[in-house]
Order: structure tokens, then C-alpha cells, then sequence
């Protein structure tokens, strides 16, 4: 049996960190997660989470923007650092995250139980 909370702060680490745009949502959505993750953010209740879907939001976001950035799920944190989730407003890191990393990030998604955040 693996620790999945290891896995995720290794896959952390070695994720690229860049400025987004302060307030910015437009990478934000409805993103599914994993249960190690999930237990890390704040509980919503149904009506929550049922008025961020309904308004294809994140329940986590408020009005200056992601609400978790420090607790983000791993699929939040890609966005703009591979060029296969860009960010909309053209911010990057320095240099984009490695091959390899991206891969075992998609992986552990792939392989673990996802619930909806």
C-alpha cells in the first residue's frame, strides 16, 4: 500500500511555481480530486456546491479568486506550467514543469479514487 500523502508533496515539490494573475479565475472549474486531497480543504456543504456547479465554478473560489491556492489539487497546480493546460493569461514559469513529472502527476489522477471538489 503506497502513502498517497507522500506522493503528493513529492509531486509538489517539482511542480513549477509561477505569479498568477491576482484574482484571476479562468483556469477554475469544477475539477475532480483525490480523497488525500480533499481532506485537506475546507468542508462545503450540498447547497455549496451545488451553486458552484451551477454556475460551472469551483466551490472554492471566491470573489478574489481561489479561495485553497496553498491546498490547490495537483491537477489545479499544472495549469500554466505544461503547454498542454495553459494559462489564459499567458503566465509561465521559467521553465515548464519536466516530462516525467507531468506524467506521474496524470498517473496517480489516473489510479486514484477522484472525488468532485
Amino acid at each position: 500500500m503506497r502513502d498517497n500523502s507522500q506522493i503528493i508533496a513529492r509531486l509538489r515539490e517539482r511542480i513549477p511555481k509561477f505569479e498568477c494573475v491576482k484574482g484571476c479565475h479562468d483556469c477554475c472549474g469544477p475539477v475532480t480530486t483525490s480523497s488525500e486531497e480533499m481532506a485537506r480543504l475546507p468542508v462545503k456543504t450540498e447547497a455549496e456546491h451545488t451553486a458552484a456547479l451551477n454556475e460551472y465554478n469551483c466551490v472554492h473560489l471566491g470573489p478574489n479568486g481561489c479561495t485553497v491556492y496553498g491546498e490547490r489539487p495537483l491537477i489545479c497546480r499544472l495549469f500554466g506550467t505544461t503547454e498542454k493546460m495553459p494559462c489564459p493569461n499567458d503566465r509561465r514559469p521559467e521553465e515548464m514543469i519536466d516530462e516525467q513529472t507531468e506524467k506521474q502527476i496524470h498517473h496517480y489522477i489516473a489510479t486514484t479514487r477522484q472525488v468532485l471538489v
